[in-house]
């Protein structure tokens, strides 16, 4: 009999209701993210990086001092996924079957200025817009390339412009 993978669980969102106008969507923490209690941990995932070079939240200011930028830019991170059922850190080994959603219907009340959401790849967008968008108020959805290391075919320059683009031009 085949192991069954760990339950993981994601993060709680970095928001702050007053100025929060973009929400950064993922799919679920990957390995070096949930062993760090940190947002994009892995070090060779382009968000800081690109986090840096758009609201001076880059991987060398203190962690606490990235999200503090972030949210005085009025992004919030989190996750489409409380918890699922993963071996590994790639998306494509999640267990959709284990998947539940966070609560966005709360979400979404306690953050009414959030008018737009960005997602970090294809699953974060899939899942998404397949169980959580149709309950919800209208919402501007833009899927940008993800940052993982493990979506390495685009370069880091092509990332940054897509994501600058995105987010910038409000």
């Amino acid at each position: 009999m085949a192991d069954t993978p760990p339950r993981l669980r994601s993060f709680p969102p970095v928001a702050d209701p007053a100025t929060a106008h973009t929400l950064i969507l993922g799919s679920m923490p990957g390995v070096a993210s949930l062993a760090a209690g940190r947002y994009y941990a892995h070090p060779r995932n382009q968000f800081w990086p690109i986090m840096g070079a758009l609201f001076g939240a880059g991987p060398e200011q203190p962690y606490d001092a990235r999200l503090q930028a972030l949210m005085r830019a009025g992004i919030a991170l989190w996750d489409v996924l409380e918890s699922c059922e993963r071996p590994g850190s790639l998306d494509a080994d999640i267990d959709l079957r284990s998947a539940q959603a966070n609560d966005f219907a709360d979400f979404f009340a306690t953050h009414p200025r959030i008018t737009r959401v960005a997602f970090n790849g294809g699953t974060a967008e899939r899942l998404f817009r397949r169980d959580i968008a149709p309950q919800l108020r209208p919402l501007e959805l833009i899927r940008l390339p993800s940052t993982s290391p493990a979506h390495a075919g685009l370069p880091a320059g092509h990332k940054l412009a897509a994501w600058q683009a995105a987010l910038c031009d409000h």
